[in-house]
């Protein structure tokens, strides 16, 4: 009879060796028995955090997907094959929450920001001259790295990555910016213009 840390030993290193298949030769048949091994595993883990089935199988899915193309950088000397895979997993879940976050801030800015449609209709067209004047007088009162990152975002039209890039700070910084500018634009126009 195999001790309960034999059957472990044993386990890690299948799961090792599959992993190394899938890296190696892009083995579909080792990385069917990887997905059977560990998306059970991260789908439980996902429902217990986040209790949502959706999100759940698409953790399940980022994670595995990011094994087959990750599989190469799985280091055996380095730790066990399900610390990696669940450090993936983890990953892949802080990088869903970030995008759910993302759009959340996309839909507080679509609150105030005027959305540019190609009508010809000059009240509307008033309107929004009013409104960018509002934002813009506004955009004033900002803190001038908030506002760079505003004006970059909204009348540059760059994406974080590229603003980002362009003002050589970290990703994080970029998003952290926009988010307290159109708070603080939010509450600016809503408290002078009720």
């Amino acid at each position: 009879m195999k001790t309960e840390t034999e059957k472990t030993e044993t386990e890690h290193q299948q799961l090792a060796r599959w992993l190394s298949d899938v890296a190696g030769s892009r083995s579909k048949a080792a990385f069917t028995e990887l997905f059977k091994f560990f998306a059970p595993k991260i789908r439980q883990f996902a429902i217990s955090k986040f209790g949502n089935e959706a999100l759940a199988h698409e953790i399940v899915q980022e994670t595995m997907t990011n094994v087959w193309r990750k599989a190469h950088l799985y280091n055996q000397d380095k730790g066990a094959p399900t610390t990696w895979v669940f450090t993936v997993m983890r990953n892949a879940a802080f990088d869903l929450l970030r995008k759910i976050n993302n759009s959340k801030e996309d839909c507080l800015s679509d609150d105030f920001w005027p959305l540019m449609e190609a009508d010809d209709d000059p009240v509307a067209d008033l309107a929004e001259d009013k409104n960018r004047t509002l934002i813009n007088e506004h955009l004033q009162e900002l803190p001038e790295a908030q506002k760079e990152v505003v004006q970059g975002f909204y009348f540059q039209e760059l994406t974080h990555e590229q603003l980002a890039e362009q003002l050589n700070i970290p990703l994080g910084t970029v998003k952290s910016r926009l988010r307290l500018a159109l708070a603080k634009l939010k509450q600016n126009i809503g408290d002078n213009h009720d």
